[in-house]
């Protein structure tokens, strides 16, 4: 008599497509910041060529925000509509090229000002399509259960982009100029491109690397009624309390933020006094801390979140983190030794980045088929903060100084934090509601 054995075959692994594109919207995240943080660590040799005050420069430094800020609503709705993949390519050729004209623009030019104000207006509006567009990215690559670590990853290509700068603007001015820096960098934006189209795509469907069991897997993961789901109006994204709530916590996030992008460079080398190689050292530290700490509050956040819910592990994370980054900012001005300013802020600027994934995570979720639409408004909050301190950092410096500057941000920063305990993680847009 037989006797039949089960035929037991291994699992499949799942495959791990979805975290390369991750990786590849990191590198794009990267390369941005690099772009948008050059013009920070070049100011001091920039605005002496062009003929600029500080508060001229601040205003240079705001135009980047506000064109992003005022096209990122139509950016979210641009990668819903026509998809990630081709937004991002499209905004990656147009900054790398804005790149390159900011190099170009004459010293001496009676019109410096008017030109660099137009080209920074217009970097902003060419950036402001990634991260609507990575956000779109991640509804469509990531199950709810992994958004948390892949959002953090991805704005960890914050802190590398923007860490990389001091160090590589600095060596190439120390040896050339500010503008040879500028032709680096966007040549750099030009190799990222390369890379996004050869390999990144809109969908697991669309990918021909990827296996029909990562596909069970991400699809396993989405909210159940995606496939269902339509795109919301802009009445019913606006109309809700928990959006309006982000938009206004991710206000003081990049009030918070920008602080570091725009006037940090210029802080520890004109007013603190640090000379320009010390600077390109120094400067690192606040990025590095946030390339650390945003894919480390993402995978906290997605513990948390497992075994606790929503509550605790999207808005916790991110109200605690936000409230630290506070009193992190606000004991820098009673430091004396620059060194350990510079220190002190990287810790504030770390403890920022662990709520950064929840604001897209918890914005992806909602939004759904509206992720970028939504995520978009948000971000728009941001860089709304961010034209924000850009022009209000030096007009509080010159009236009441610097240590009130900062003094300022703080307060701005444990406002967002607060904000994060009036959201409502289970929310509803479209008449749907999230569950743990």
């Amino acid at each position: 008599m037989k006797t039949s054995t089960p035929n037991v075959t291994a699992a499949a692994p799942v495959g791990n497509v979805r975290w390369q594109m991750i990786a590849l919207t990191f590198m794009v995240a990267a390369v941005a910041y690099l772009d948008r943080s050059n013009i920070a660590i070049a100011a001091p040799m920039l605005k002496a060529e062009l003929g600029l005050s500080n508060v001229e420069l601040g205003v240079v430094f705001s135009a980047f925000s506000l064109g992003y800020a005022a096209t990122q609503p139509i950016a979210g709705r641009l990668a819903d509509r026509y998809g990630a993949y081709r937004i991002i390519a499209l905004g990656v050729v147009i900054w790398s090229v804005l790149t390159a004209v900011t190099a170009s623009i004459p010293a001496g030019f009676g019109y410096a000002f008017a030109a660099l104000l137009a080209v920074r207006f217009a970097l902003g509006v060419s950036e402001a399509v990634i991260f609507p567009a990575s956000n779109r990215m991640v509804a469509n690559w990531m199950p709810s259960s992994e958004r948390g670590l892949a959002n953090g990853l991805i704005f960890a290509g914050v802190g590398v982009g923007a860490g990389i700068a001091p160090p590589l603007i600095t060596a190439i001015m120390l040896t050339r100029d500010w503008r040879a820096a500028f032709w680096v960098t966007a040549a750099i934006g030009l190799v990222a491109l390369v890379a996004w189209l050869l390999v990144a795509r809109e969908t697991p469907a669309r990918h021909p690397w990827t296996g029909d069991a990562e596909r069970r897997h991400i699809e396993a993961g989405l909210p159940a009624e995606t496939a269902a789901s339509t795109q919301a109006s802009w009445r019913a994204i606006i109309g809700n309390r928990t959006v309006r709530m982000l938009i206004f916590s991710y206000f003081c996030f990049g009030y918070a933020a920008y602080i570091f992008f725009t006037w940090f460079f210029t802080y520890l080398s004109s007013v603190r006094g640090l000379d320009l190689k010390s600077s390109g050292i120094y400067g690192t530290l606040p990025f590095i801390a946030m390339a650390v700490a945003s894919p480390v509050g993402g995978w906290i956040a997605d513990r948390l979140t497992v075994s606790r819910g929503s509550r605790v592990g999207r808005c916790g994370i991110a109200g605690v983190g936000m409230m630290l980054a506070a009193i992190f900012i606000a004991g820098a001005t009673q430091v004396s030794d620059v060194r350990i300013v510079a220190a002190v802020l990287a810790l504030g600027s770390g403890s920022l980045y662990l709520a950064q994934s929840a604001f897209w995570t918890l914005s992806a979720d909602i939004g759904r088929r509206s992720a970028g639409a939504v995520s978009g408004a948000m971000n728009m909050g941001s860089q709304i903060g961010g034209a924000a301190v850009a022009l209000l950092t030096p007009v509080i410096a010159d009236a009441l100084g610097w240590s009130v500057s900062f003094l300022f941000t703080a307060g701005v920063c444990l406002a967002g934090g607060l904000a994060w305990y009036f959201i409502d993680p289970n929310t509803k847009l479209n008449g749907i509601a999230l569950t743990d």
